[in-house]
């Protein structure tokens, strides 16, 4: 007994300092009551220390007593901090928001006849919807920081197309698996959707004309909705998806022209001339010829402006390659034949006139200032180099199995007459010499023919075949 006494005794010992010093301020505190926890709250809230009093009151809002005045009160106050953030910061203002509607339930739910909170629960709700917007709007905007408009839409242009090439064979597969891939493309839509935030912001504060702005503010919104129905559609497993994407891919497709910098337009534009050259079935019903009009247009509009400032950036960087006024020049009168030549195609396709379009696009790519460490130019060379690696163990080797049968001639006729080897080895010295002469130039001649096939080669330009060709 007297053992269980002291265990007791020992152990109230240990648990008075634990609570003594709970609140962490190193003086001894008691445990509050409701009411004492009440009072605290209300004299905080009452000398301006609001994020003090929310602290105090939230812990309280399940208590039966004290619960619903505690809510009522924090409500009130996340309902300031709304008001307080909503211009400066939406996600913050959504976040008191939400908290305020939240803790008005509450008090509501304890006094669901008193009209006075009613209202007050109305004002907190009022809006929620449209803060929820404007903080995803923001959050959008923020991780696109630092991203340029075109190559948002190259990205959505590519992801739609994607979208669109999956969403015709989703109900191809057994029914657990089409309603998960259609909810998967149903996500993957609503994120090509939010593509347009800044697309929409970066493309209206670069027009100057009012009425074009307008006119492109409402082509967005027209292509959000479009997206916005695929959406729908591909979460309820509908077919008619595809009309909606068709309309969201086309609208994407003038964005990428209006938003195309010079090197991709002539990129663009030498796929869509090559298809229309090759007779390739036109895609989401735009003719290949009028396409690479529209991006010849789009490189001469485009080029002037990107010329000026690359060469600011190429003084300011010396490992830029320089752009020289001649290249500037024979590019601008280059375009200026093939968008020309393209105006007559749309009227009639002459094969012959392709062909020459094709060559003046491929010169002005080869006059285009290049990065000198981009990644293609050093997978060309060393390709090059292995190639030339490839070819000189090619000669040794060959060279290395002559000396070897010379060896072995010479092995032989050791056996013989010296005189005999004397008089073969001076008649087989003038032979081997006129042998390696004649190699030297028959590989020289080679290589030659080589080079002017691949000139020839790439003057023809011809078409890839359709299953090498991008859309």
């Amino acid at each position: 007994m007297k053992k269980k006494t002291l265990f007791l005794l020992s152990l109230v010992g240990c648990l008075v300092p634990f609570a003594a010093f709970a609140d962490g301020t190193g003086e001894a505190s008691a445990v509050l009551s409701d009411s004492e926890i009440w009072n605290k709250g209300v004299d905080e809230y009452r000398q301006g220390l609001y994020t003090n009093a929310c602290a105090t009151l939230q812990p309280l809002m399940l208590s039966r007593t004290h619960g619903a005045r505690a809510a009522e009160l924090v409500g009130a106050i996340r309902h300031g901090e709304r008001k307080n953030a909503a211009a400066e910061n939406p996600v913050e203002a959504l976040a008191a928001a939400e908290s305020a509607m939240n803790a008005m339930q509450i008090t509501l739910r304890a006094n669901p006849a008193d009209e006075r909170i009613r209202r007050n629960f109305t004002r907190a709700a009022d809006g929620i919807g449209e803060l929820r917007q404007a903080a995803h709007v923001a959050k959008v905007l923020k991780d696109a920081a630092g991203q340029q408009a075109g190559q948002i839409v190259a990205q959505a242009l590519a992801e739609t197309r994607a979208i669109m090439e999956e969403q015709k064979h989703v109900f191809t597969n057994s029914p657990a698996d089409t309603i998960a891939k259609s909810e998967a493309l149903a996500k993957r839509a609503a994120k090509v959707a939010d593509a347009l935030i800044p697309v929409k912001q970066s493309i209206a504060a670069s027009v100057t004309n009012e009425q074009q702005a307008a006119y492109i503010v409402n082509d967005i919104e027209n292509t959000r909705t479009a997206i916005g129905n695929a959406e729908t559609k591909l979460a309820d497993l509908s077919p008619d998806a595809d009309i909606d994407l068709a309309n969201a891919e086309s609208a994407f497709y003038r964005f990428r022209k209006m938003t195309i910098s010079p090197p991709d337009a002539i990129d663009e534009d030498i796929i869509a001339q090559t298809n229309a050259f090759a007779d390739i079935p036109e895609f989401n019903s735009r003719p290949w010829q009028g396409e690479a009009l529209d991006f010849t247009r789009a490189f001469r509009a485009g080029f002037p402006q990107w010329a000026s400032q690359y060469e600011q950036q190429a003084q300011a960087d010396t490992n830029k390659p320089p752009f020289t006024k001649e290249a500037q020049a024979e590019i601008s009168a280059l375009a200026t034949e093939v968008e020309k030549k393209q105006i007559e195609l749309a009227k009639s396709e002459l094969p012959h006139i392709q062909q020459e379009c094709l060559e003046m696009l491929e010169r002005i790519r080869e006059l285009l200032p290049k990065d000198n460490n981009s990644q293609n130019g050093q997978d060309g060379k060393n390709n090059q180099n292995q190639n030339q690696n490839q070819d000189q163990n090619k000669d040794r080797d060959k060279q290395d199995g002559e000396d070897d049968q010379n060896k072995d001639d010479s092995q032989q006729d050791e056996n013989k007459d010296p005189g005999q080897q004397e008089e073969k080895q001076q008649s087989a010295q003038e032979p081997k010499d006129q042998k390696d002469v004649d190699d030297l130039l028959r590989k020289a001649l080679e290589r030659s023919a080589e080079h002017e096939n691949d000139k020839k080669e790439r003057a023809r330009k011809m078409p890839p075949r359709p299953n090498e060709r991008d859309w």
